[in-house]
């Protein structure tokens, strides 16, 4: 008998799977390294996934 495999997560359109992102500001600690922010992505709140979607209510 065929195994059946669950549906695999969609991947989240605006960041490609790439959740969070490390974006450098152009400048540099006194130690030398850069400073950076850590952005991370509005849509799926960094996890990269799109949210499942669910059954809707119709009716009563």
């Amino acid at each position: 008998m065929a195994q059946h495999t669950p549906p695999a997560p969609r991947i989240c359109p605006a960041c490609d799977g790439f959740p969070t992102v490390a974006v450098t500001t152009g400048t540099r600690h006194p130690d030398g390294t850069r400073a950076t922010l850590r952005v991370t992505c509005p849509t799926c709140k960094g996890t990269g996934l799109t949210a499942p979607t669910g059954l809707a209510h119709a009716g009563r």
